[in-house]
């Protein structure tokens, strides 16, 4: 259970309400390695498409972790997130935990001027200025809470920024932004549920890493950029 909760982290991290969706019309899919102590268990792609006012991205994550044959994890994510004119207006997932089912049906209501949401762990509003936890999303990092991706909880979140930093993926180097996302609450730093960092490339503000250690290191690391 803890290794799922770490996860949950990851993934929910892994979708605004204005999003700056002008520096993602020309990506075509964003994809991602995901790596436990170094070693590659599993990916994650985010695919784009623009139809006028419209932007949709569909993601899909999956890894697995086994010892001496034993299947420890099995992890399957997938949602969509549909914004118009910059502002998020739907958004759903669906994830398998080993057996266990988690969903979010998030819709933004006009009248109300609130997000609207239906949850596995979490049912009720959101403010319409509350974010869906998202990495390839760098409005994230002002904002003070975000909803989770994965099951619609509202976490609220710390965001230090760590200064400029270089660094080298799959060869290729780049001149980053670092951040330190931390949950907002008076436990300890190694009780809090959120605590990872996040890389942005400093020109583009795609983000190319994320990691967080516990009961091991986890990676997030940019594979393949694709533009249209």
């Amino acid at each position: 259970m803890k290794f799922f909760l770490i996860f949950a982290v990851f993934f929910s991290f892994i979708q605004t309400a204005f999003a700056h969706t002008e520096h993602y019309k020309k990506i075509r899919y964003l994809k991602y390695d995901l790596y436990l102590n170094d070693n590659l268990i599993g990916s994650h792609t985010f695919n784009f498409k623009k139809v006028n006012e419209f932007l949709y991205v569909n993601s899909t994550g999956h890894f697995k972790v086994s010892k001496m044959g034993i299947k420890l994890m099995d992890y399957h994510t997938e949602s969509e997130e549909i914004y118009k004119s910059g502002r998020l207006i739907e958004y759903k997932s669906k994830t398998l935990q080993n057996d266990k089912r988690k969903y979010v049906n998030l819709k933004y209501d006009r009248n109300k001027n609130v997000f609207l949401i239906d949850g596995s762990s979490f049912k009720g509003e959101a403010n319409k200025d509350a974010i869906i936890g998202s990495w390839w999303n760098h409005d994230i990092i002002s904002k003070n809470k975000h909803i989770s991706a994965i099951s619609g909880r509202i976490l609220p979140q710390k965001v230090n920024f760590l200064g400029k930093k270089s660094i080298k993926i799959n060869k290729k180097s780049y001149s980053s932004l670092k951040f330190h996302f931390i949950s907002d609450d008076n436990k300890p730093i190694n009780k809090k549920k959120i605590n990872l960092h996040v890389w942005y490339d400093k020109k583009t503000m795609v983000w190319i890493k994320s990691s967080y250690e516990k009961l091991g290191k986890w990676e997030y690391r940019l594979k393949d950029l694709v533009y249209f």
